[in-house]
């Protein structure tokens, strides 16, 4: 069977962490789309793992793919693989052959243009990390895909007729000088052939590259159980998310057919959970209607509850929502649930996993927005376009706050542990949204959540 994991808001809802938990359970893990910028933390035996790429499952010994959905940094991928291995682990990851590949210059022109749109106000916020030019290649049919590195010429090639083009958008459009403003190798078509004919030649040394439906199919029908790891989250999918501030793939429930090559109704067939963080956090500007507090440089200017600040601080505080690397604060809000119904039925949850209740305890009281006010009327999802959702004001409910527990012992002691005014906040979502709920976090370890329903 599959079991299909999708973030329902903005990203960082806790994914990893649900991966883990039903991670003993799954035989293969695969990333149906996204690329090195979908940062998840896997705690395992009390140690902690950080990976961008490699699917959360690998720290558990199972078998990781990533799909032909997923764009590729070949460099990354055997970071992360080498440390693993420095830390005791011994990961079998697979790789798509259809799956495109990051090179450099991607990486130079994804900083190049968010520069540009800063300016505009339309940035989305992008990890720098070349995902939204790979993808872009890839629409545009002169993408270089995992497979063209296992054959040098196809690979020098491809190059011949993408450099070219790349050099003269940094030279003509953005009117810089390779060499000068930017880095030569990046834009060197010898360089780059070099170095990833090598990455292709420790890809196919170490067997490592797969035709991915065939694949996963073939796992399928020998029964083996397999689990679809989505990244980011619906509310960034480039499709029904906040356009333009999204990511550049689908990591809504439907992608992970169109991003492993396995049919629809394979994906159909299983369970696919909805993994909600209790509150709301997001990273970057863009309208937040539930936002609690400002953010400077992110929250749009009107934006935000300014007289909120403290509680904003107190739940940022308690839920860790600072950048990881630049310690930069996030913003945060209540529970969006016009959000969530979108999400729902976007993919088509069976079941959710509600992470972070833990963050929420000790308040006196815990709000939701439970709809949207706009042009007078009652919005109960969210509208198609972001500056019609920038419009809208949250109509926010209220529900008794609960203590701050063991939570360790509730995770033991199961569901009716969790305190009551929390339970009803769950069973409030869990009715909104017709889903039942799966599983819930109440800390950051694999045995911090509540397995209420085992997918398997």
């Amino acid at each position: 069977m599959t079991v299909t994991i999708v973030g329902s808001q903005l990203g960082d809802e806790g994914k990893g962490g649900i991966v883990d938990v039903y991670g003993d359970a799954v035989d293969v893990v695969a990333r149906y789309q996204g690329g090195d910028n979908a940062g998840h933390t896997v705690v395992f035996e009390g140690d902690e793992y950080k990976l961008s790429l490699v699917p959360s499952g690998a720290v558990r010994g199972k078998v990781g793919v990533l799909g032909n959905g997923c764009v590729v940094n070949p460099e990354t991928l055997f970071e992360e693989l080498d440390a693993l291995r420095e830390r005791g682990l011994d990961p079998d990851v697979r790789v798509a052959e259809r799956a495109h590949a990051i090179l450099p210059y991607h990486r130079v022109l994804d900083g190049l243009e968010e520069d540009v749109k800063s300016d505009d106000d339309l940035a989305a916020g992008t990890t720098g990390r070349g995902i939204g030019p790979t993808y872009e290649d890839k629409a545009g049919r002169r993408g270089i895909r995992i497979g063209d590195l296992l054959d040098a010429e196809t690979l020098r090639t491809r190059l011949e007729y993408a450099v070219p083009q790349k050099r003269a958008l940094v030279e003509d459009v953005y009117d810089l000088e390779i060499g000068g403003d930017v880095d030569t190798d990046a834009f060197d078509i010898e360089a780059l052939f070099e170095q990833y004919r090598e990455y292709g030649e420790r890809l196919a040394e170490e067997n490592m590259t797969v035709n991915c439906g065939a694949f996963l199919s073939d796992r399928l029908e020998s029964g083996e159980d397999v689990m679809f790891e989505g990244a980011q989250g619906t509310s960034i999918d480039i499709d029904h998310g906040i356009y333009p501030y999204v990511t550049s793939s689908n990591p809504t429930a439907g992608a992970a057919s169109v991003g492993t090559g396995v049919g629809p109704g394979v994906v159909g067939d299983g369970e696919v959970v909805g993994i909600v963080k209790a509150y709301l956090s997001r990273v970057g500007t863009g309208p937040l209607p539930t936002e609690l507090g400002s953010v400077d440089g992110q929250t749009p200017d009107g934006g935000g509850r300014p007289g909120e600040d403290d509680l904003a601080t107190y739940i940022r505080d308690e839920g860790g929502e600072y950048g990881t690397v630049t310690g930069r604060p996030r913003r945060v809000g209540w529970l969006d649930m016009p959000m969530l119904r979108h999400a729902a039925r976007v993919s088509g949850f069976t079941g959710l996993a509600i992470n972070h209740i833990d963050v929420l305890a000790g308040l006196d009281e815990v709000q939701v927005g439970h709809s949207y006010t706009l042009d007078g009327e009652e919005l109960l999802t969210m509208p198609t376009t972001t500056e019609r959702w920038g419009d809208c004001e949250a109509n926010l409910r209220t529900f008794d706050g609960w203590d701050d527990v063991d939570w360790a012992a509730v995770a033991e002691e199961g569901y009716e542990a969790i305190p009551e005014n929390a339970r009803a906040y769950l069973d409030y979502i869990a009715a909104e949204l017709d889903t039942p709920v799966y599983a819930v976090g109440v800390g950051p370890g694999r045995e911090e959540t509540v397995v209420v329903e085992d997918v398997y």
